[in-house]
Formats: C-alpha cells, sequence, structure tokens
C-alpha cells in the first residue's frame, strides 16, 4: 500500500471515536466472523485428546470470556499490557497438537498447569523483547509456523470419521466437500471483506448439507440453555509437577515463544493500517501486545482452557473497513463476553460434524502455512536462510512422521522432540545462532551518553576503519552519520549534558556497508517519523534538530529506530564505497 491510500482509507484513527451504531454494527460483525474458529480449537483439541463432553463445553466457554477480556485489554492498553489498537484474540491453532497431548496424558489439569507456566515466560519475553531481536526473527517464526499444519493436520483430518453410527458411509465425505467446496469458491470468487466471511459461509453450507445427511447435533443445541453459564466445571490445577509436566513444559515455552512471534508480526501490521499518516513502528506497542497475549496465556491456564493469540484477521478487516478505533476493540471484546453466556450460540458451534470440522482446518492450516512462507519471504532470503528454513522444515516433517531416528527421539527427554514443531524450531534456533556467530565481529564501546565522547568515538570508529581499509571520503561519512545520530538522539532526549544514561556503540562491516547500532535510554519521538517529515513547517527550535536530521539521512542510505519501554535502538547504515 502506497503512503497516499493509507492517508485515504483510514477513517477513525485508534485515538478517534466513531458513531455508536458503527460501533456496535462492527463489533458484532467481527465477533460473528471469529466466534467459530475460538470455539472450534478447543473442540479440536478435547476431541483429540479424549476429554469429556462436560469438559469440551467448559473449554469453550472459558475461550470465548478469555478472549473478550484479553481483546479489551490489547484495545484499552492498561499500563504497559495491550497496544492500544484492534487486535482481536482468539484460541491459538499453535497449541492444538502440544494441549491435545497434555489432555490425553495428564488430563485438563495438567493442561492448565503447563499452559499457567508457559505464560510466565511470555511476560518474560514481553519486558526483555529487545534483547531478542536477533534471535526471535521473522524467518525463524515462519518455519515454525509452516511447521503448525504438519503437527496438528493429522488430527484434523481425523475427524472426518467423527460421525453417527447410523450415518451413511458416503455422509461424511459428501459433508466435508461440501464445505471445502464452497469455502474455496467463496475464497476464490469473492472480493473485499466478503471475502473474510468464506470459511464462516462453508462452515454453514456444511453444517447444512451434514443436518440433512443425519450428521448434526441437534440434540445438544436442544439441551442448551438460552442463558446463563456451562455445565461443565473448572477442571482445576494439577501441582504434582510429576515427570509428565516436566517432559510437557519445554514443549510448551516454546509454542508459547512461537506464538509470541505471530502476535509480534500482527502488532507491527496493525500499526500500518491504523493511520491516516504512515508512521514507524513503535516496538513499545509490541511488548505491549506480547504483554497482553501474556495476560490472555495466563487466564487461559487460569480457567482451564487452551492459550489463545492474536488474529491476523483483525489487520485485514481494520484495512478494509478504515476503522481502528480502540472503542471498537473494547466493544468487540464486551460481545464475546456477552456470547459466552448464551450457551445456545455456543452449542451450533460446537455440533458442527467432524467432517464439517476437518474441512476448516484443512483452509485453515493450509492458509497458516502460506502465512508461514510469507513471513519468511519478506523477510528476505538469500542462501544463508533458505538454509535454515529448508532444513529446518523438512527435519521437522522428518521427525513428526517418524522417520528420522524414531527410537532416540521417543526416549530423549520424555519425547519432547518428536513432536515436528519443536524438534524444526529448535533446529532453526541453532541454525539462526551459528549463523550469528558466522557473521563478521562487530566492534563496542559503551559510554555516558554526551557530546562530550565524540572523541573517543572517533578514536574509536578510525581503529575499526583502519582494520577494514576504509578511509578519507568513506570515514568521514561514518564520522558525520555518527555526530549526527549522536546529536539528534540527546536533542529528542531533552537531555544534551546528561552523562547519568549510558549510550552502547556496535559497528560491524556487511559487505560494503558499515553498520553502527546505538542503543541508549528511551525516548519519545522516532527518529523515522521525524525524518519523514523533513518540509513541513517548523518552529525555531525544531530548525537545529530539523538540520541534524537533514544530514543525517545525506549521510547515512537507511535509519532505523527501535523503541522499546527500557531502551532505544537505532541502527544506521553508511556507504564506504
Amino acid at each position: 500500500m502506497n503512503q497516499g491510500s493509507a492517508r485515504s482509507s483510514v477513517r477513525f484513527e485508534p485515538n478517534e471515536r466513531p458513531p455508536l451504531a458503527v460501533t456496535v454494527g462492527l463489533a458484532l460483525q467481527f465477533a460473528i466472523l471469529c466466534i467459530a474458529g475460538i470455539v472450534l480449537t478447543p473442540a479440536i483439541v478435547v476431541r483429540a485428546g479424549g476429554g469429556s463432553e462436560d469438559y469440551l463445553t467448559w473449554a469453550a466457554f472459558g475461550a470465548v470470556v478469555v478472549s473478550g477480556v484479553a481483546t479489551i485489554v490489547q484495545a484499552a492498553r492498561v499500563g504497559r499490557i495491550g497496544s492500544g489498537y484492534i487486535l482481536l484474540m482468539g484460541t491459538s491453532g499453535a497449541f492444538i497438537s502440544v494441549s491435545a497431548f497434555a489432555i490425553s496424558e495428564g488430563g485438563p489439569a495438567m493442561l492448565a498447569t503447563l499452559v499457567v507456566i508457559s505464560a510466565l515466560f511470555q511476560f518474560l519475553l514481553g519486558a526483555r523483547l529487545s534483547l531478542l531481536r536477533r534471535i526471535l526473527t521473522p524467518g525463524i517464526g515462519g518455519t515454525v509456523i509452516m511447521l503448525i499444519p504438519v503437527t496438528v493436520m493429522p488430527l484434523g483430518l481425523g475427524m472426518i470419521e467423527d460421525v453417527p453410527e447410523n450415518s451413511t458411509p458416503a455422509a461424511a465425505g459428501v459433508a466435508m466437500l461440501a464445505t471445502l467446496g464452497v469455502m474455496v469458491v467463496c475464497a476464490l470468487r469473492a472480493t473485499g471483506a466478503f471475502r473474510l466471511w468464506a470459511p464462516v459461509i462453508g462452515v454453514v453450507c456444511g453444517s447444512v448439507v451434514g443436518a440433512y445427511l443425519g450428521l448434526y447435533d441437534f440434540s445438544r443445541v436442544q439441551e442448551a440453555a438460552w442463558i446463563g453459564a456451562p455445565r461443565g466445571s473448572w477442571p482445576g490445577l494439577d501441582l504434582s509437577f510429576g515427570p509428565t509436566f516436566w517432559s510437557l513444559l519445554p514443549a510448551f515455552v516454546f509454542v508459547t515463544m512461537v506464538g509470541a512471534i505471530e502476535t509480534i508480526g500482527d502488532s507491527i501490521a496493525i500499526q500500518g493500517v491504523s493511520w491516516r499518516k504512515p508512521r514507524a513502528v513503535d516496538y513499545r506497542v509490541v511488548q505491549g501486545a506480547v504483554n497482553a497475549d501474556g495476560l490472555g496465556n495466563l487466564l487461559s491456564g487460569l480457567v482451564g482452557t487452551v492459550p489463545n493469540t492474536t488474529y491476523s484477521t483483525s489487520v485485514s478487516m481494520t484495512e478494509l473497513t478504515g476503522i481502528a478505533s480502540r472503542s471498537v476493540g473494547v466493544a468487540i471484546g464486551v460481545v464475546f463476553i456477552g456470547m459466552a453466556f448464551l450457551p445456545k450460540v455456543l452449542a451450533l458451534v460446537l455440533a458442527i460434524p467432524g467432517p464439517v470440522v476437518a474441512a476448516f482446518v484443512l483452509v485453515v492450516l493450509s492458509m497458516l502455512f502460506v502465512l508461514g512462507m510469507r513471513i519468511v519471504v519478506q523477510d528476505g532470503i538469500d542462501y544463508r536462510k533458505g538454509l535454515l528454513v529448508g532444513v529446518s522444515f523438512w527435519v521437522g516433517v522428518g521427525v513428526e512422521n517418524d522417520l528420522m531416528f524414531p527410537g532416540f527421539f521417543a526416549e530423549f527427554a520424555g519425547g519432547l522432540l518428536q513432536n515436528g514443531m519443536t524438534s524444526g524450531g529448535l533446529v532453526a534456533i541453532f541454525l539462526s545462532l551459528l549463523m550469528e556467530l558466522a557473521r563478521p565481529r562487530s566492534q563496542r564501546i559503551e559510554m555516558p551518553a554526551s557530546i562530550a565522547e565524540l572523541p573517543r568515538i572517533k578514536e574509536f570508529l578510525n581503529s575499526f576503519g583502519a582494520r577494514n581499509g576504509w578511509s578519507g571520503p568513506a570515514m568521514d561519512r561514518i564520522h558525520a552519520a555518527t555526530e549526527e545520530t549522536l546529536l539528534t538522539i540527546l536533542q529528542i532526549e531533552g537531555n544534551e549534558d546528561t552523562v547519568e544514561r549510558k549510550l552502547l556503540l556496535n559497528v560491524r562491516r556487511q559487505e560494503d556497508k558499515a553498520m553502527l547500532e546505538f542503543i541508549a535510554g528511551p525516548g519519545e519521538d522516532n527518529l523515522q517519523d521525524r525524518i519523514s517529515v523533513l518540509g513541513e513547517p517548523t518552529s525555531l527550535a525544531d530548525v537545529e534538530q530539523e538540520m541534524s536530521l537533514r544530514l543525517l539521512r545525506h549521510f547515512a542510505s537507511s535509519v532505523r529506530h527501535q523503541q522499546y519501554h527500557d531502551v532505544d535502538v537505532v541502527t544506521i547504515q553508511v556507504d564506504v564505497r
């Protein structure tokens, strides 16, 4: 999307309030669009794990309530928890495999405990996101997302046989093909917002066909009350911390990190479609989104249901409607909570025939696989990243299908590495660390954040430049860009004479460019945003800072400013040719 279209398409920014009728109408549309996915995920998990029908009813109720609360927190942004944008929260498909295994091995209480403990790691990630920016890369996240369908698809397709005993042999296939056909046709032929409704339309049509063939469980809907809480009960927590817990905890922590990567991507994307005037990514918003995701997972564990994550549908719907007001996000959360106390609504979804659910899973996981591919490609592909993605993916596939040393992986660490997503993801992280170690070594210097340190910085850069054969105009550009970056950071902070704060400068060579990374205390303004508005009217007080920004833009080939709660990271590239 170009900048002009971004300005014209946004009707209401996050801080603006649309009319009440618009807010309520859009909230209902969002909720109806997503409620099936929120309820079907615990249905798949509980049925695959052998859980009871009473627990399934409770898990679906808890999932909808927690999704509503977490969606409200995401939009309202309470302290450092929440993004302040429309980011729908719902049950996470990434947890289907490990959650089903936890229920089958230790019961619902074991699942609840694992979700609670793993959620604590997500809060830690949100607080220290800046330290992991080179490890949790989009390439790794995309690879693991591609592996999710590999591990979950057998569970989903296994639901094709989940039909009444007295049904005809062809009924399951007809219902599945009807669902799949309608979903695919709608997705391929529809345009705009109508395309987002393809899964819902397909499930409804498949359910109608299933009802005609005797597959739909009308008794569940008839027995459900119109208003009230579910008949199931809280499963509690398993605090025995036995071998099953310790063997499954690493997998849950790892999948939690994967879910956080997805949330990071969604929180970056939503910022790009929520403002009339394009802005640089604010990583404080990203941290808030990850923290809200962690809160949602913590509540999911305490309630006793499957974990949740952000839904990418939020980005698509916001872009299509042009309404990014956080009041809509709050309204969506309220609608979710209201739906949770309408048992007939949840029963309508839980009664959907197994073959219809299998078709839904097939389409959703297929799109999830493509999403992973897109994330990998958008991060940029060279032979190193191609090797990382290819090797990690096929190791995961091999392990998941017991094609690689099945005896060893079945016994090692309690069978932790038998899961293809976990083993493939660990291989991706290992290869990423090797790539990081293979990069040219960087040099670093730490000093007080003060303009008086410029001579020391210049001496440091001259020494690094001499080792790399840089001199003359190349070093002049590096010095000039460094000075303007430091001046701009100090001016934004408003404490040019402060010596208490520390500044860390990393410099390394990347082919024919010098990469300089400045790490300092957090500020309010973003350099990328300030550079983008150069040329607009400024006050006399801003003239000096604007001059520094113009010079910085002249000397540096690129400027990237990542703002976190605990630190600011400014990365600049300078051509040395």
